[in-house]
């Protein structure tokens, strides 16, 4: 195993009757393997998900916190098998003295799953099969509420797709039991699915009381993006967004719906995402509306296969895409792709698996601790990579990315005419969406998803890099940067950064710092 696991466990360990294979993500308290069934009961499938949890080697503090999640999760687990819930098979103890890393670790035998939500929207914004995909997210959610439990954070990366087609809600960690209208959860969550009166809501000795209504909330923002690919909130940052839902609530502002809705999905979205938890429709009363809108039947969907385009010594981009998929697939577990660097020490044995972990790709050129979401480290490396110019570094990328849309996929901005992780212009990433050099027939329609925007970014930049003047002062990297921003004519005349593009330098110059593995290149 190599980069900064967890719970770091080599190719070929045996935990039961399971044979762990490769990694699939790793967080903060857990990792994430793929296994065979290596003998035991024909019941048990032949494939898994092990999820590894740190029980025996925490800190008192942490460990007490990790066994709450983990008890939660297992709860739940063991007491709900409805079909639109991902399975626990069983849970295992690891007992290895001679692995202090691994002794007494928890292990949660798992569903395995093809990919995430997640996964599907970034590869294909507004999916075809969105309705359907839909319908069966509700049905899970009525499960859940009927049996007298609260999800607590549905978002695309809590739901599995799985090998038939089907959908699976997972990531119990923040599930909670009721206890009349109430449940209690852990105080965090994800901003853009949390309803505006808990985002603000009192936190006691229990953690945050939530109502079934959050999920439903949760639900309308889903359901707005899969259908629009957008969320249904304005802003281009989740803080932004998280604003707009508070002056939504106190009544300061009006939900905007995309135009693009059908009416039908429309009364269900507005239905969902009422100003307050008394006004939204209620959990079964959702499902019928939205079977009716999806139409009979649950058609399944499969994640879309990225064109393959092989490079002699390279990753090829459909095995790149794949793993970035994968990365985001992890996040269903409950784990969460984790960006930290904290050390996780590394296998052992030799079973020790050669792949790497998205969130650790490239940590020889990319720091691993400075907020790169781990799902686009792949791309980030193997864009600069296919450039053969020196200035065209993972790190340059990287802070550009940060400095153009803060990470955000989502980025609209019409006044600009710009979209996209990589603030593109649509006519002008026409010119560079295609790997043969060849414009685009048409001018693309945003959204632009990072798959096809941060390569076309590189391809860019590595256009420019040769064409800026060899003797302009300053790092090279951020007067490409400029160039991006404005044009090399613009920074060539200027002989350097503009004044007036200087407050966007300082900015790339900061993160080329920032996230530099030394603290520079």
């Amino acid at each position: 195993m190599t980069g900064p696991y967890a719970v770091p466990v080599p190719k070929g360990y045996r935990v039961g009757v399971w044979e762990v294979r490769e990694p699939i993500a790793t967080g903060a308290f857990g990792s994430v393997y793929t296994a065979r069934r290596v003998g035991g009961s024909t019941a048990l499938p032949p494939t898994a998900a092990l999820k590894f949890l740190p029980t025996g080697t925490a800190t008192p503090r942490r460990l007490a916190h990790l066994r709450e999640l983990i008890e939660r999760e297992v709860e739940l687990y063991r007491r709900l098998t409805h079909p639109r819930l991902v399975r626990m098979f069983e849970t295992l103890t690891v007992d290895d003295p001679d692995r202090p890393e691994l002794d007494g670790a928890t292990v949660l035998v798992l569903e395995r799953a093809e990919g995430s939500l997640s996964a599907l929207l970034a590869a294909t914004a507004r999916p075809a099969a969105g309705p359907a995909l839909l319908a069966q997210i509700c049905e899970g959610l009525a499960q859940l509420h009927d049996a007298g439990w609260v999800h607590g954070d549905l978002k695309p990366a809590n739901v599995l797709l799985m090998a038939d087609g089907s959908v699976r809600l997972a990531d119990f960690n923040m599930s909670a039991e009721l206890e009349g209208t109430h449940a209690y959860t852990p105080a965090f969550s994800t901003p853009d699915y949390t309803p505006p009166d808990l985002l603000w809501g009192e936190i006691g000795e229990r953690g945050r009381r939530i109502r079934p209504s959050a999920d439903v909330w949760a639900f309308g923002v889903l359901a707005h993006l899969v259908l629009t690919g957008s969320f249904p909130l304005p802003g281009a940052t989740p803080a932004a967004r998280r604003d707009a839902a508070a002056a939504y609530a106190r009544g300061t502002d009006d939900l905007r719906l995309s135009p693009e809705l059908p009416d039908a999905w429309r009364q269900i979205i507005t239905a969902c995402l009422s100003r307050t938890h008394r006004e939204r429709i209620s959990g079964r009363a959702l499902l019928r509306r939205v079977e009716a809108a999806a139409g009979t039947g649950h058609h399944p969907f499969r994640l879309p296969r990225p064109r393959t385009v092989r490079r002699p010594g390279r990753m090829p981009l459909a095995a790149l895409v794949a793993a970035a998929t994968t990365a985001l697939a992890a996040l269903a577990y409950g784990v969460g792709v984790w960006a930290g660097g904290a050390p996780g020490g590394t296998g052992s044995g030799s079973g020790a698996s050669a792949h790497v972990s998205a969130a650790a790709y490239g940590a020889s050129e990319l720091r691993t601790d400075r907020g790169i979401p781990p799902a686009y480290r792949l791309l980030i490396v193997e864009t600069a990579h296919d450039c053969d110019r020196e200035e065209v570094t993972p790190v340059l990328i990287a802070a550009m990315l940060k400095v153009e849309s803060d990470f955000d996929p989502d980025l609209a901005d019409p006044a600009r005419d710009e979209y996209g992780i990589a603030r593109w212009t649509p006519r002008v990433l026409r010119w560079w969406m295609n790997e043969d050099g060849t414009p685009g027939e048409t001018v693309p329609e945003p959204p632009f998803p990072p798959a096809e925007s941060i390569p076309a970014m590189g391809r860019y930049l590595c256009w420019i890099a040769p064409r800026l003047d060899s003797g302009l002062p300053g790092d090279r990297r951020v007067l490409v940067a400029t160039a991006y921003r404005r044009s090399y004519r613009t920074v060539n005349k200027a002989g350097g950064v503009p004044p007036q593009d200087r407050p966007y330098a300082d900015r790339i110059a900061h993160y080329l710092q920032e996230y530099g593995p030394t603290g520079g290149r």
